[in-house]
């Protein structure tokens, strides 16, 4: 295994894209806000050190009785476990817990973490064989048991792998939002839904509190790859906890902040308090990577000529012994009032460009449900637009499984037509990838 130094720490940066001209009376400002993260080595699978001893995972297998149907589940979620288990880095702390209508560790035990290593590989291993399927469904369980011994680890960096494969029914919905928002900013959480006999809302709404991703494996033996590439996107990871902060001048409201690249996120609800007109937006951990946050904020009016800051955006991580968080980067938001139209009209490409892809996402969403309660005018109606949208924008992942939901008339128009059948995995998938966007093209 390579070695780093602690040069290969990631570097930050924050670029910003916008039309910063306002007509005469103008008060929204939008801007797309790029954050990149290189040189961190996660493309090599490693961390600083070589090893993963800053890291901390617990992996979440549903074992519930729903998993021996058919069996090639329970196998397939076996194996899975097993191929993450393989791609843990040495000094990675880990475990395993059963899930139900209860959490059960399965390995190590005893309210304990293990070290990963080539015996405790093993072990943890010959501990899957001890998996069976039986019992229901609590999903809230399972997480307060993975905060539990995720948060006995003295690491900057936790994860959970999420495995279900049917509804939460031995818990109320509030309970599991209670665990979530319990869970919230204590550990990262990816979730996969297996089969489809779950409920794709809620694997969603786990990966979204928790800012981790979310998706469907129709097929068992799928998992394997599945959960190998979760485990070595968790193990590049080597900066958590990283805040946008937005500070605003007075008189300055923020409209909405979202994350739109890779995937759609909203969130303006999630800011905490940083000081005088300054909040904070969890972004999570990150290793070798680039995503995309736009910005909308409500300026005073002024008089042309004038112009003001609107926001400053900066990238914050705490510092691991209390004192003033750290700085990894910076960017302006700025706002400039002028009588030359062309310039005040002009809409920046990325601000156009992840508009569309978040309207794609949204009528995606409405056009499902719109379908699955009969309203087969409205679905029309919104899948047309979202095919519109997404041929318009060259995303061609969704229109490729849009087109397995309505046959495309015209994707230029968005005219289209509501298959008659739609395979459930199809039309789930559709559901869980609907927030997946491209980049802008530059």
């Amino acid at each position: 295994m390579a070695n780093f130094s602690k040069s290969n720490v990631p570097q930050f940066s924050v670029d910003v894209y916008q039309n910063e001209f306002l007509p005469e009376g103008g008060r929204e400002v939008n801007a797309i806000v790029t954050v990149t993260s290189t040189g961190g080595g996660t493309s090599g699978g490693t961390t600083p050190s070589g090893t993963g001893a800053d890291a901390a995972v617990v992996i979440m297998v549903d074992c519930s009785g729903s998993m021996d149907y058919p069996p090639t589940k329970m196998r397939g979620a076996r194996d899975a476990t097993a191929a993450a288990i393989d791609a843990l880095r040495d000094g990675t702390s880990f475990a395993v817990v059963a899930g139900t209508h209860v959490a059960n560790e399965v390995y190590p035990g005893n309210g304990r973490l293990a070290v990963a290593g080539p015996a405790t590989r093993g072990q943890a291993k010959d501990a899957l064989r001890r998996l069976s399927a039986g019992g229901g469904t609590a999903i809230g369980t399972w997480l307060r048991l993975a905060d539990r011994l995720l948060g006995s680890a003295e690491v900057s960096i936790r994860h959970g792998i999420l495995l279900t494969d049917g509804r939460n029914e031995h818990e109320s919905p509030e309970d599991l939002r209670a665990a979530l928002d319990a869970c919230a900013g204590r550990f990262t959480c990816g979730a996969r839904g297996v089969g489809t006999d779950w409920e794709v809302k809620e694997v969603t709404g786990i990966a979204s509190a928790l800012l981790g991703t979310a998706d469907i494996v129709a097929d068992p033996q799928g998992l394997a790859a599945d959960f190998t590439a979760m485990m070595e996107n968790a193990m590049g990871k080597e900066v958590a906890d990283v805040a946008l902060r937005l500070w605003t001048p007075v008189g300055v409201e923020i409209a909405f902040v979202k994350q739109v690249a890779p995937t759609v996120e909203e969130l303006t609800s999630r800011r905490t308090e940083a000081g005088p007109r300054a909040g904070d937006y969890p972004t999570g951990s990150w290793g070798d990577e680039s995503r995309d946050y736009h910005v909308c904020v409500r300026v005073p009016q002024a008089a042309i000529g004038q112009e003001m800051l609107a926001a400053r955006v900066s990238l914050i991580v705490p510092d691991p012994l209390g004192s003033a968080p750290k700085t990894l980067g910076q960017g302006l938001v700025r706002a400039v009032w002028t009588d030359d139209m062309a310039m005040s009209t002009s809409i920046n490409p990325q601000v156009a460009h992840y508009t569309g892809q978040a309207e794609l996402a949204q009528v995606i969403q409405q056009g499902l449900d719109a379908r699955k309660i009969g309203d087969h005018d409205g679905a029309t109606a919104k899948l047309g637009r979202a095919v519109q949208l997404a041929a318009a924008s060259g995303n061609a992942d969704t229109a490729k499984l849009l087109s397995k939901v309505v046959d495309v008339v015209d994707a230029a128009t968005g005219t289209v037509r509501l298959k008659a059948k739609v395979a459930e995995a199809d039309e789930m998938t559709l559901e869980t990838r609907s927030t997946k966007t491209v980049r802008v093209k530059k």
